[in-house]
């Protein structure tokens, strides 16, 4: 494909030359001879700086988003207004527009996207149906499952995924889309048929500048970030965000499909919440279906909802919808049970926020209240760093009111000190009055929590889920709480169990 034709419909401010094109990189360093470098202002990087790089390494034209840089001479050039949106034109014709051959779903909110997303590809795979997933923990692909590095990736990676899914015969892609990914236009130009919204709280403060700009990011799968309007909208009925998004959306154009536990056009009835179950009557537009999943806690019964809701949208039938329930056995980081014979229940869970907390010691708290009537809840817990630190007294105070005994450790403390971190959250922990103990190194303190735990006992170890490092100002280093704790369970004399089928990751 020639330089000209990857420049096709995109918004090119002027250009010259028209080589044949091998390649798409935004990162000089992975440039091959006949590439074409997109060099774009990033968050805190411009890419304009490393032109001269992309072109030492044999690029064979060079599209750049600001007129500070005088074209090279040797290589063809292109200057364009906006970059992001420029790749995203330029990667999906690269691609031959493979977005367009697949029917796309994405989910937005703060909390329940990764499960609600899991789930609905369950749905579409019980309809007989193949689909692609990106989101924050993996993305599947055909057979392959690929780790995440990015919630949602930029506009490369994501057309180069559709344009292998494509190749395993997908027909549909389910996303998590991410508020930064809708801010700085990742999504450019991509046609959701189905956009569904899961909640928001406080979180990513850091970047946006309030509630108010981050719910703007978000809205923004809703409106259409360069594309038409979704044709269906699945909004949270129980979330005063997701009302707000009802009239914006029906003025849009949109099938508006609404999901709450007692109200909406998807809701349950007849909820059964057991310690290895969650059950209900999902009623819909459809008609009524009796759902059971092994997924537990009044959290995931809003995630069943949502992406019954889409599914529904997606034309799956009841009995689908029912089996990619039951079906799917676990998602990794979330709720995910560490079972090495011990009296007590261990649980990894990616809670980072005070809204997660407060959801998942409120699981923990009905876990234990349906068992040992004496059983409590010890939280492990830490903020992460470089992040909004308004949060943190919020975390450690949604902490501690959910459990009987905290400790407060440090998370991924990136650039700042771990201990100043857990200053700030001891605020709102001190507040609650519950119970703590502080230690700073994690392993150390997922070893107390589990000294701490007897018979009966639920100890949650909150905030990294499936995260298998643990990033400091030092160094990136190997940490996966999930193996962490079965070392720390066997140190104490207990034998690891065999996990279940789908327990530890990958497709369930």
């Amino acid at each position: 494909m020639t330089f000209q034709q990857v420049l096709e419909g995109v918004e090119a401010l002027a250009s010259r030359g028209d080589p044949e094109i091998l390649g798409i990189q935004y990162d000089s360093r992975h440039v091959l001879r006949g590439d074409l470098f997109l060099a774009m202002r990033g968050e805190t990087v411009d890419g304009n700086r490393y032109i001269s790089d992309a072109i030492a390494r044999g690029a064979a034209a060079v599209v750049s988003d600001t007129a500070e840089v005088e074209p090279h001479s040797g290589v063809a050039w292109a200057r364009v207004e906006h970059g992001r949106r420029a790749l995203a034109g330029i990667c999906a014709n690269f691609y031959r527009r493979p977005a367009q051959r697949l029917t796309l779903t994405g989910i937005t909110g703060t909390n329940g996207k990764t499960t609600t997303s899991f789930l609905l590809e369950s749905m579409l795979g019980a309809s007989g149906r193949t689909s692609a997933l990106i989101g924050t923990i993996e993305y599947h692909i055909g057979p392959e499952v690929l780790r995440a590095p990015h919630t949602t990736p930029e506009a490369l990676e994501l057309n180069l995924i559709f344009d292998l899914a494509l190749g395993f015969l997908a027909g549909e892609a389910v996303m998590e889309v991410s508020s930064h990914a809708l801010a700085q236009q990742r999504v450019w130009g991509l046609g959701f048929d189905v956009a569904v919204f899961t909640n928001l709280t406080r979180d990513h403060l850091d970047y946006h500048d309030d509630m108010d700009d981050y719910f703007a990011a978000k809205r923004t799968l809703f409106t259409g970030c360069g594309a038409e309007p979704p044709r269906a909208a699945v909004l949270n009925a129980d979330d005063q965000y997701g009302a707000r998004l009802v009239p914006l959306a029906q003025s849009l154009g949109s099938e508006v499909i609404t999901y709450g536990i007692s109200r909406g056009d998807v809701r349950a009835a007849a909820l059964e919440m057991g310690r290895q179950s969650t059950a209900f009557q999902l009623q819909t537009p459809q008609g009524k279906i009796k759902v059971v999943s092994p997924l537990v806690g009044r959290v995931n019964v809003y995630n069943i909802l949502a992406a019954a809701a889409a599914a529904h949208a997606r034309g799956c039938s009841l009995e689908a919808i029912a089996r990619g329930v039951a079906s799917l056995q676990s998602v990794p980081g979330r709720f995910q049970s560490v079972d090495c014979g011990q009296p007590f229940t261990v649980v990894v869970d990616y809670a980072h926020t005070d809204d997660a907390l407060r959801n998942l010691t409120a699981v923990a708290r009905e876990f234990v209240s349906r068992g040992n009537k004496s059983g409590r809840v010890i939280t492990v817990f830490g903020c992460g760093g470089d992040r909004d630190r308004a949060k943190r007294p919020l975390m450690g105070e949604a902490a501690g009111r959910g459990s009987d005994f905290v400790v407060l450790t440090s998370d991924n403390p990136r650039s700042e000190d771990p201990l100043a971190i857990m200053n700030d959250a001891l605020i709102g922990l001190q507040r609650s009055g519950a119970p703590y103990r502080a230690e700073a190194d994690r392993r150390k303190a997922i070893v107390l929590a589990l000294s701490q735990a007897k018979p009966g006992d639920i100890v949650l170890i909150a905030g990294k889920g499936h995260e298998k490092v643990q990033v400091t100002a030092q160094a990136t280093l190997p940490f996966d709480d999930v193996q962490v704790a079965r070392e720390a369970l066997a140190a104490l004399g207990h034998a690891p169990v065999a996990e279940p089928a789908g327990a530890a990751g990958g497709r369930a």
